[in-house]
């Protein structure tokens, strides 16, 4: 059954779907214990940011195809151009879900715009929320607090800069509990790692680089059902290098492999690991060794 997406390009949108007021045209926390309409089933293209913890069970969420790993004590986040499907449970008229929203003009030319992009967990899809301690629970809430504080006040020539301020502090504290997650997954995280070198081995030992190309972060990402923000970042933590430094360390190592064999051209050792133009091939190998391909092969058989 098709379902009607709702553009979600402001706060108020947000507020008017479950009841609540809008406070600021730009920025609000939420409490969904206190709305006073009810959502049962929706889909929301995310034109706004949007953190949202979860103290039950009562809700569902959708990310493409995949139930997201929403459960009792954890956080979500989505970023502008996300789409994501909302369901609840039977007679669950007022979820216990506290959130915090802001729109991209809000932080347009201030400190916190400038380093946006580095909060990765935005760009996290399937299975990859935020599980939190009851101490951390506390703390986030406590954030939430402050910022509802500075909301309640009337806007003046501080309110912005403020308001940026406490909400960065949220997103750092989000983001040191990413970090803590990643280590306490230890054996999870190199058991991805080790299932990301089995399934880079097969990709040219089956021959998929003949036809699918030269091998991206994406691929392997979707291979292990995470999203590529989650997944390289796992890497990331395990090996000191991103994926797409891994992968292209990988097809150095092959390279070498296959210019030692004299029968074959430079061109073809390039159309053979996955490479387009032989010139992207030769750019990459020259800026991984410091030499071209053709001056590894005279030095090998020198």
């Amino acid at each position: 059954m098709n379902m009607d997406i709702i553009d979600l390009e402001s706060v108020d949108i947000y507020n008017k779907m479950y009841g609540l007021e809008t406070k600021h045209p730009l920025a609000a926390v939420v409490d969904l214990n206190m709305a006073t309409k009810s959502v049962n089933h929706i889909k929301m293209n995310y034109g706004i940011y949007a953190l949202f913890l979860k103290n039950d069970e009562n809700c569902r969420l959708k990310y493409g195809r995949q139930n997201y790993d929403y459960q009792e004590g954890t956080i979500v986040s989505f970023a502008p151009g996300q789409v994501v499907e909302v369901e609840m449970k039977e007679n669950v008229l007022k979820p216990d879900v506290h959130g915090l929203l802001f729109h991209p003009d809000l932080i347009h030319g201030t400190s916190l715009g400038n380093k946006i992009h580095q909060y990765n967990y935005f760009n996290y899809a399937q299975n990859e929320a935020l599980h939190l301690s009851e101490k951390e629970r506390g703390i986030i809430m406590d954030c939430f607090k402050n910022i509802g504080y500075e909301l309640d006040n009337p806007v003046d020539k501080h309110s912005r800069t403020l308001l940026c301020t406490q909400i960065e502090l949220v997103l750092d504290y989000c983001l040191r509990f990413y970090d803590r997650q990643f280590y306490t997954r230890e054996k999870v995280n190199s058991d991805i790692l080790s299932r990301f070198e089995t399934l880079l081995d097969g990709y040219f030992e089956n021959r998929d680089n003949l036809v699918k190309g030269f091998p991206t972060v994406k691929h392997f990402a979707d291979e292990i059902c995470l999203s590529p923000g989650y997944f390289g970042d796992i890497i990331k933590k395990e090996t000191g290098k991103t994926a797409q430094e891994y992968i292209q360390q990988k097809i150095i190592g092959l390279s070498k492999r296959y210019l030692s064999d004299r029968s074959k051209s430079i061109n073809e050792v390039a159309y053979s690991l996955g490479f387009q133009y032989p010139q992207h091939f030769i750019r990459l190998f020259r800026k991984i060794t410091g030499y071209t391909p053709g001056q590894f092969r005279k030095d090998l058989f020198n």
